[in-house]
């Protein structure tokens, strides 16, 4: 037989989508022609797929090679190609048996001696593998050993590992079952919890603590302004450990996305993402990009944290990229000849100072800065921006006395049972988290009484606020009322809700 197929899979942003490598071999001059759209990783396939065969014992034929990957308007990079390719010779020239062959799918990329390298993405390829077939006629994965761990943890998922070519070819080649590949068995998902830094190693705050306690209960975002010293980033690391435990699904869909960079490690299963980019940070690197387009810093927080610490001093145009994310969730990366969409369901964290020096308000440093100044400095976060952030709170700093005197606050577990509770209201009551909630939804589930309705009312004419900044209001309330288990809004919870929108002084 000339002609061999087999399936693999090509990354296009989160989706991966079947590809076939037809292999064959004709008569003519010996060459080796890959069509398809690859790309440059692709092309330079041939050149280690003849040196792993020939390494690893097999005879590479002297005939026309000819390998097409289908569907041929779908661009196909990275080197996950070199196994399908590779076996897909050695069936074609009849060294291996080939009526196996469509049971199975193939990803990974080959050395020169014939040893399996690791390939980006095989928990996004795993995952849409088994989203595409029924239960009863799925196909096996064969992968590097290396990979082996993060695509185990779909469900279901039959995962073959193979450390080199020479030991798939025997795969294929047994008759009994001494040589054949052993299904991979995923570990125990709960056999680690998560471990984050602990809210009791930060003193006093306690303002900061019941503002983020409430942004982790209802999915908030959160801003924090407050002078150098005073614990902005101590307490940005610790809202992921008391942030609701991560469903399956939450879990799979943020280690999918970490395995796009080949960042994922299966003992962070379960972990809730923490980035902390860099003020110098492009707007590419924050909502990804590139000609095969990369997640960016806000699809691998997705379903974690975003903290954006010195947020005046990212580029205003960096910045202004988040609003749309904020709002839906996801990020479309759009080029000529292709579009990526990648989830950024993130809980964004911004920290800043309240003027250049930082020392506006401080208790033991006096200010340089003139009232023009602060405004200047104040003004580089955009009205729509702000107005997106459901908590913007400061952050005061504490006399030196009094630091030393702070006694051990709560720990994050205990402030973690209560966003749970609060989380599980949300949950059976909507079935999404108070952030999510739609303009309709909030009239149905934010109901205020008397007395609260009329204090929201003044606040809206005093403060001048938007109709967004309304609902965020409304949000946030309802989320506290959640944490005191109360099925109405009161007066009191809107108030806590109110004082939590005025952080800048400069407003």
């Amino acid at each position: 037989m000339s002609l061999a197929v087999l399936k693999s899979r090509a990354l296009t942003g989160m989706q991966a989508q079947e590809v076939t490598v037809e292999v064959h071999l004709a008569n003519g001059l010996p060459s080796f022609t890959i069509v398809g759209l690859p790309d440059t990783e692709v092309k330079e396939a041939r050149d280690r797929v003849r040196a792993a065969l020939q390494n690893a014992g097999f005879d590479f034929p002297a005939r026309r090679i000819t390998v097409n990957l289908a569907p041929a308007d779908l661009p196909k990079e990275s080197g996950r190609f070199d196994l399908p390719i590779a076996l897909g010779i050695l069936a074609a020239s009849g060294q291996i048996p080939s009526h196996e062959l469509d049971r199975y799918e193939f990803a990974g990329e080959l050395s020169l001696s014939g040893e399996l390298r690791p390939v980006r993405g095989a928990l996004a390829m795993t995952y849409a593998m088994c989203n595409s077939s029924a239960p009863g006629h799925r196909r096996a994965f064969i992968l590097p050993q290396a990979n082996a761990e993060e695509a185990a943890l779909v469900m279901d998922a039959a995962i073959l590992p193979a450390a080199s070519l020479p030991q798939v070819c025997a795969h294929f080649a047994a008759t009994g079952g001494e040589n054949r590949l052993a299904r991979h068995q995923a570990a125990p998902a709960a056999a680690s919890a998560p471990r984050y830094p602990d809210f009791a190693e930060v003193k006093g705050q306690q303002h900061a603590k019941r503002a983020l306690e409430v942004a982790a209960a209802g999915g908030h975002s959160i801003m924090m302004v407050g002078p150098p010293g005073t614990g902005k980033s101590m307490l940005a690391a610790r809202l992921p450990g008391i942030l609701p435990p991560m469903s399956e699904q939450e879990a799979l869909e943020s280690a999918a996305v970490q395995s796009l960079t080949g960042g994922f490690a299966a003992a962070r299963w379960k972990s809730r993402p923490y980035r902390a980019p860099h003020h110098t940070a492009s707007a590419v690197a924050l909502v990804g990009g590139g000609g095969n387009p990369r997640p960016g810093e806000i699809s691998l927080a997705h379903r974690g944290v975003l903290f954006l610490d010195e947020l005046p001093e990212f580029d205003r145009r960096v910045l202004e990229v988040l609003r749309e994310p904020l709002e839906s969730g996801q990020i479309t990366i759009s080029r000529a000849a292709r579009q990526a969409d990648f989830p950024a369901r993130f809980q964004l964290v911004a920290a800043m100072n309240p003027c250049p020096c930082g020392y506006l308000g401080h208790a033991d440093k006096q200010c340089r800065c003139s009232p023009d100044m602060v405004a200047r400095y104040q003004a580089r976060i955009s009205g729509p921006l702000l107005d997106r952030i459901d908590l913007q709170i400061q952050v005061a700093s504490l006399p030196r006395e009094d630091l030393l005197r702070q006694a051990d606050g709560e720990t994050s577990a205990v402030i973690g049972a209560r966003t749970a509770q609060a989380f599980a209201r949300q949950q059976a009551r909507q079935g999404k988290a108070n952030h999510a909630l739609s303009p309709a939804e909030i009239d149905a589930w934010c109901r205020l009484d008397q007395d609260a309705e009329q204090l929201l009312r003044q606040a809206m004419a005093r403060l001048n606020w938007s109709a967004r900044a309304c609902h965020r209001v409304l949000k946030v309330a309802r989320t506290i009322a959640d944490l005191a288990a109360a099925e109405t809004i009161a007066s009191a919870h809107v108030a806590e809700a109110i004082q939590y929108r005025r952080a800048l002084l400069a407003q």
